[in-house]
């Protein structure tokens, strides 16, 4: 067999889909995805409302100088880390409903240890939605269905960035009746955010056999099928020897340092965008509108290569791929000597972003045992948040306004990422050549909660 997962995409193919089965995804499409990329658009507009609110005067209005605002950029995720713990579970509509009633909350801080208080909240409530996105989708959908669902999710990302820039230039051109823009502008996306929870709150379910989700008895049988597919057995037992055999796969510590080199930068570049934009010589509000064709540019790039990575097989060589274009992006911040042009770089470095979610993918589709998958997202959801905290701190106040060197330091950490994708990848690939030499004719059980080493037929899709 040769290591490029070529042979489980072919049976894949063979077993196709039947018209019953593509009506029930249909079903499950309607009734989860538009719920939950309406979420997580939100959800990462209403983080880094303080983007866009930085340029409409939130910084003098509330006395923040650079140290102050990098810790009202970290203290999100504090909060965040700490509500990790947390599991949802049918409770994300109303967690939903509550950030955005925090963000309206910050809408009347002030002073700068009101607005430090209120973030904090902010990331409590945030905190456990992305590992509920993940286990949603690995729920609900076949494995080969995975990558695609989740970049619709992550797509919701560009969707935003896109959005907030739109939303927030008009904000800045309103009349703003006496009271501070940048309070508009939070009151108008924490609203929409009650909103969306309150719709998840009485449709979004979390399990695919729901009475909501209206199946009915063929497809709720088709259900049983497609769970034994994705290798998700629910099981409230943690099962130590799982948690050990992670902890001794380098493939864990390769995808965890790529995970906090992406937080690092996000964490950071996320609260400064519309900052740095400013600092190429653009007017301020121009600044925020010119956030539209970033997240465009992030969005096309997902979709891109999410299609290119199903097409090839490939998802760890798409994601390395397309992490260096980023890089190079960033590397253009630097290099290009006119300082308007240099928001091309820009505009590139918006790639970054792709590789995370392909790596997610990568996660999603290659750990079995739902010990070992809860445990690999914690870890890895843990490393993400870690480094959001410290992000903002690399943007540090010797470096403004044009913050060079913290590009630097982003190039730097963005190639120790490329090569523990690379690493992983080719972890998997030895695995599946020595499974291939020695074939296996056991038969497996979805309830035995057997993990990816534990399989003699699980095939790594690389």
């Amino acid at each position: 067999m040769e290591d490029d997962g070529k042979g489980e995409e072919a049976n894949e193919k063979d077993v196709g889909k039947s018209e019953e089965e593509a009506a029930l995804v249909r079903k499950i499409d309607i009734r989860i995805l538009p719920i939950l990329c309406s979420i997580a658009c939100f959800q990462y507009l209403d983080k880094t409302a303080i983007n866009y609110a930085a340029i409409l005067h939130l910084k003098t209005d509330l006395q923040l100088d650079v140290q102050r605002f990098n810790f009202v950029g970290a203290i999100f995720y504090i909060g965040y880390l700490i509500t990790q713990r947390i599991p949802l579970g049918r409770y994300i509509g109303l967690i939903v409903f509550f950030w955005g009633a925090v963000l309206v909350c910050t809408g009347f801080v002030q002073n700068y240890s009101q607005l430090l208080a209120l973030r904090f909240v902010l990331g409590f409530f945030e905190g456990g939605i992305y590992p509920a996105f993940t286990l949603l989708v690995a729920t609900f959908y076949r494995r080969r269905e995975q990558a695609t669902r989740l970049s619709y999710i992550w797509l919701s990302n560009g969707v935003a960035v896109a959005l907030g820039g739109l939303m927030a230039y008009g904000i800045g051109l309103m009349d703003d009746h006496g009271m501070a823009r940048w309070r508009w502008l939070v009151f108008i996306f924490g609203t929409v955010t009650c909103f969306i929870g309150f719709v998840a709150f009485f449709f979004l379910s979390g399990n695919p056999k729901a009475k909501r989700m209206g199946l009915t008895a063929q497809q709720e049988a088709l259900v049983d099928e497609r769970i034994r597919d994705n290798q998700v057995y629910r099981t409230k037992t943690i099962k130590r020897e799982q948690q050990i055999e992670a902890l001794k796969e380098i493939r864990l510590w390769a995808f965890s340092i790529s995970t906090f080199v992406f937080g690092l930068r996000s964490g950071g570049m996320s609260i400064y965008e519309t900052q740095i934009t400013h600092s190429f010589g653009y007017s301020e509000l121009y600044s925020i509108l010119l956030t539209f064709p970033y997240g465009i540019v992030d969005a096309i790039s997902l979709l891109v290569c999410a299609y290119i990575a199903s097409k090839i097989n490939q998802t760890l060589y798409v994601a390395s791929a397309v992490r260096a274009m980023g890089t190079i992006g960033t590397l253009l911040m630097i290099v290009i000597p006119n300082e308007k042009l240099k928001i091309i770089g820009q505009y590139i470095s918006a790639c970054n972003i792709t590789a995370f979610v392909l790596l997610l993918s990568s996660l999603t589709n290659n750990v079995a045992g739902y010990t070992k998958k809860v445990f690999y997202s914690s870890i890895m959801m843990g490393c993400f948040t870690v480094a959001n905290i410290a992000g903002p701190f690399v943007m540090a106040p010797e470096f403004a306004p044009t913050f060079v060197g913290s590009f630097i330091i982003h190039i730097c950490t963005s190639i120790i990422a490329i090569l523990c994708l690379l690493l992983a990848r080719w972890r998997m690939a030895v695995a599946n050549r020595r499974k291939a030499a020695q074939p296996s004719d056991t038969m497996t059980r979805v309830e035995d909660d057997l993990t990816d080493v534990q399989d003699p037929n699980f095939v790594y899709r690389l």
